[in-house]
């Protein structure tokens, strides 16, 4: 179990793949899913700032909250030297925010206070600042599902309505399940150096317990939620496009 990839997407260590294993690509496209639907929800459908909003989500999301994750214990087991990882992170945050404030100067206002959320959050979950206080399920859920939601429809919106509060409900919800199950996958993967046993069934046959089948089910749900999520994405953004 020590030599297994720490993530299903994760590539062999070494060289450009360890910059794609840093993007947590499924991840990443799970949740910019959420900005799509948060856009998509609005009445006039605006395709330039979507595709803004995305990019800033991209930067913040994409590669600086994986950049600080990587910081903390290489969880991902990259050799990707500390330096490039600051940069990486204060080159796409900053990015992010700078894209937010050009938005915000042409929208409105009010979406600077989007940006500071999203700017503390993206750093204080992922460096587990202030004893880990904001290192938890809910906070996760909180940021990586409703608040892209919730963002990139008041950037187009310039409110919140019940139906961005509904959508943002069911990305906080579905981002929970992810939260939920990635936690057993990583604790497989990642820690977990010897399984031993085995499952008595009522025909009389037996199955053996090994790390495989403690990270089967679980992994294969992530596999599936990431690309419904994307799929849900399309097929909304396709409804609009008609």
């Amino acid at each position: 179990m020590t030599e297994a990839r720490p993530a299903f997407y994760a590539l062999r260590p070494g060289g450009w793949r360890d910059y794609v294993t840093l993007l947590h690509v499924p991840y990443t496209l799970w949740h910019l899913s959420y900005v799509a639907l948060g856009a998509a929800l609005v009445r006039r459908m605006d395709w330039p700032l979507l595709g803004w909003t995305a990019l800033a989500f991209a930067l913040a999301l994409g590669i600086g909250a994986h950049a600080l994750d990587e910081l903390q214990g290489r969880p991902l087991r990259t050799r990707i030297p500390n330096a490039v990882l600051v940069a990486l992170a204060v080159a796409s945050i900053g990015g992010a925010c700078a894209i937010g404030i050009a938005v915000a100067a042409s929208r409105t206002w009010w979406l600077l206070a989007f940006i500071a959320v999203g700017a503390f959050v993206v750093v204080a979950y992922n460096l587990e600042a202030f004893g880990g206080a904001f290192h938890s399920k809910w906070w996760f859920a909180a940021a990586w599902g409703a608040f892209p939601v919730l963002t990139a429809y008041f950037a187009s919106a310039r409110t919140l309505r019940a139906e961005a509060v509904a959508a943002a409900a069911f990305a906080f919800a579905t981002s929970w399940v992810q939260w939920r199950l990635s936690t057993q996958v990583r604790l497989v993967r990642r820690r977990v150096t010897h399984v031993e046993g085995r499952v008595d069934l009522a025909d009389g046959s037996t199955l053996p317990v090994d790390a495989a089948l403690l990270a089967r089910a679980p992994e294969l749900a992530l596999e599936g939620m990431a690309a419904a999520m994307v799929l849900l994405a399309v097929a909304v953004l396709l409804a609009r496009a008609g």
